[in-house]
């Protein structure tokens, strides 16, 4: 699923609102979840917290008119591809809240999708980027181990 800029834009701001209060807090919150919740057939995009109090919301109408059945799937890389560019501009490390903690994409009966980013200093999550080529890699090491 391809989004338009613009639809990015909105899943952003809806993002960065529900982290507002959380840059605003001088002491720093512990919360283990930061809950979004894409709906495909209203196109609704829910930013909960561990208590499930609504910290934002927008409407992305491309979802509306998605027809694939990979929805989830797709919305899951994207809001992955979203937060990790809003991680690597530095804005998730402005937000007063102690780690490690997680952005977990969620489906209607609130159970978990996927683990969309963990923030965390010590910890790396094992994703597909990652793993693309290490079955050869490992390979190519255990044949040079045993080669000598």
């Amino acid at each position: 699923m391809k989004l338009s800029s613009s639809s990015s834009k909105q899943i952003e701001q809806a993002i960065r609102k529900a982290l507002e209060r959380f840059s605003l807090a001088e002491e720093k919150t512990y919360i283990t979840d930061i809950h979004l919740q894409p709906n495909q057939t209203s196109g609704e995009f829910f930013i909960y917290d561990d208590d499930d109090k609504l910290l934002a919301e927008a409407v992305i109408e491309e979802w509306m008119t998605y027809t694939g059945d990979d929805f989830d799937e797709e919305v899951g890389r994207t809001l992955s591809s979203i937060l990790d560019k809003m991680n690597q501009a530095g804005e998730l490390n402005q937000v007063h809240i102690i780690k490690p903690y997680s952005f977990v994409q969620i489906d209607e009966e609130k159970e978990t999708v996927k683990e969309l980013l963990l923030m965390d200093d010590d910890t790396l999550l094992v994703n597909d980027e990652l793993l693309k080529g290490l079955d050869e890699e490992l390979d190519a090491f255990l044949k040079e181990l045993l080669e000598k």
